[in-house]
Protein backbone atom coordinates (compact mmCIF):
# COMPACT_ATOMS: atom_id res chain seq x y z
CA UNK A 1 0.00 0.00 0.00
CA UNK A 2 1.34 3.43 -0.93
CA UNK A 3 1.68 6.07 1.79
CA UNK A 4 2.82 9.69 1.89
CA UNK A 5 6.60 10.00 1.93
CA UNK A 6 7.78 11.35 5.28
CA UNK A 7 11.42 10.31 5.54
CA UNK A 8 14.58 10.31 3.51
CA UNK A 9 14.59 6.51 3.47
CA UNK A 10 11.02 6.35 2.16
CA UNK A 11 11.96 8.95 -0.45
CA UNK A 12 14.98 6.95 -1.61
CA UNK A 13 12.97 3.71 -1.64
CA UNK A 14 10.30 5.41 -3.76
CA UNK A 15 12.90 6.71 -6.20
CA UNK A 16 14.39 3.22 -6.51
CA UNK A 17 10.96 1.72 -7.12
CA UNK A 18 10.20 4.37 -9.76
CA UNK A 19 13.47 3.49 -11.48
CA UNK A 20 12.58 -0.22 -11.39
CA UNK A 21 9.13 0.44 -12.84
CA UNK A 22 10.55 2.63 -15.58
CA UNK A 23 12.77 -0.24 -16.71
CA UNK A 24 9.71 -2.41 -17.37
CA UNK A 25 7.58 -2.41 -20.48
CA UNK A 26 4.34 -1.59 -18.70
CA UNK A 27 0.93 -0.88 -20.21
CA UNK A 28 -0.91 2.31 -19.30
CA UNK A 29 -3.87 0.44 -17.84
CA UNK A 30 -1.77 -1.86 -15.63
CA UNK A 31 -1.30 -1.90 -11.86
CA UNK A 32 2.41 -1.14 -12.37
CA UNK A 33 1.57 1.99 -14.34
CA UNK A 34 -0.80 3.15 -11.60
CA UNK A 35 1.90 2.50 -9.01
CA UNK A 36 4.42 4.49 -11.06
CA UNK A 37 2.02 7.37 -11.44
CA UNK A 38 1.15 7.47 -7.72
CA UNK A 39 4.80 7.17 -6.64
CA UNK A 40 5.70 10.03 -8.95
CA UNK A 41 3.04 12.23 -7.37
CA UNK A 42 4.21 11.32 -3.86
CA UNK A 43 7.87 11.99 -4.73
CA UNK A 44 6.98 15.33 -6.31
CA UNK A 45 5.05 16.35 -3.20
CA UNK A 46 7.95 15.36 -0.93
CA UNK A 47 10.46 17.24 -3.09
CA UNK A 48 8.33 20.40 -3.07
CA UNK A 49 8.29 20.33 0.72
CA UNK A 50 11.90 19.29 1.35
CA UNK A 51 13.69 20.97 -1.56
CA UNK A 52 11.79 24.18 -2.36
CA UNK A 53 13.05 26.22 -5.27
CA UNK A 54 13.15 29.93 -4.57
CA UNK A 55 12.86 32.65 -7.15
CA UNK A 56 16.12 34.03 -8.50
CA UNK A 57 17.32 37.49 -7.67
CA UNK A 58 15.69 39.91 -10.17
CA UNK A 59 19.01 41.39 -11.29
CA UNK A 60 20.53 37.95 -11.74
CA UNK A 61 17.44 36.94 -13.75
CA UNK A 62 17.90 39.96 -16.03
CA UNK A 63 21.61 39.30 -16.53
CA UNK A 64 20.98 35.61 -17.17
CA UNK A 65 18.30 36.38 -19.78
CA UNK A 66 20.57 38.87 -21.53
CA UNK A 67 23.27 36.22 -21.68
CA UNK A 68 20.79 33.63 -23.01
CA UNK A 69 19.72 35.98 -25.78
CA UNK A 70 23.32 37.02 -26.49
CA UNK A 71 22.47 40.66 -25.77
CA UNK A 72 24.55 43.27 -23.98
CA UNK A 73 23.52 45.63 -21.21
CA UNK A 74 22.94 48.48 -23.62
CA UNK A 75 19.80 46.63 -24.75
CA UNK A 76 18.31 47.40 -21.36
CA UNK A 77 18.51 51.14 -21.96
CA UNK A 78 15.74 50.91 -24.56
CA UNK A 79 13.66 48.80 -22.17
CA UNK A 80 14.29 50.43 -18.78
CA UNK A 81 14.98 54.01 -19.77
CA UNK A 82 18.15 56.03 -19.48
CA UNK A 83 21.68 54.69 -19.27
CA UNK A 84 22.04 55.99 -15.71
CA UNK A 85 18.77 54.39 -14.59
CA UNK A 86 19.86 51.08 -16.15
CA UNK A 87 23.17 51.32 -14.30
CA UNK A 88 21.39 52.05 -11.01
CA UNK A 89 19.12 49.03 -11.50
CA UNK A 90 22.00 46.68 -12.33
CA UNK A 91 24.04 47.93 -9.37
CA UNK A 92 21.01 47.49 -7.09
CA UNK A 93 20.87 51.17 -6.16
CA UNK A 94 17.35 51.46 -7.57
CA UNK A 95 14.49 48.99 -7.48
CA UNK A 96 12.53 47.97 -10.52
CA UNK A 97 9.29 49.85 -11.02
CA UNK A 98 6.10 48.14 -12.12
CA UNK A 99 6.50 49.68 -15.58
CA UNK A 100 10.05 48.30 -15.82
CA UNK A 101 8.89 44.85 -14.71
CA UNK A 102 6.17 44.87 -17.37
CA UNK A 103 8.62 46.00 -20.04
CA UNK A 104 11.23 43.39 -19.11
CA UNK A 105 8.59 40.71 -19.04
CA UNK A 106 7.14 41.79 -22.37
CA UNK A 107 10.36 42.39 -24.31
CA UNK A 108 12.72 39.82 -22.80
CA UNK A 109 10.10 37.29 -21.70
CA UNK A 110 11.45 37.19 -18.14
CA UNK A 111 8.80 35.76 -15.79
CA UNK A 112 7.27 38.62 -13.82
CA UNK A 113 7.46 36.51 -10.65
CA UNK A 114 11.26 36.49 -10.99
CA UNK A 115 11.34 40.27 -11.28
CA UNK A 116 9.00 41.00 -8.39
CA UNK A 117 10.98 39.29 -5.62
CA UNK A 118 13.02 41.53 -3.36
CA UNK A 119 16.77 42.00 -3.65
Amino acid sequence: MLKPIKSKKAYEDSLNRIYELMQLDIKTNSDEFSELELLSILVEDYEKKKFPISFPDPIDAIKFRLEQLNLDRSTLVSIIGSKSRTSEILSRKRKLSLAMIRALHGKLNIPASSLISEY
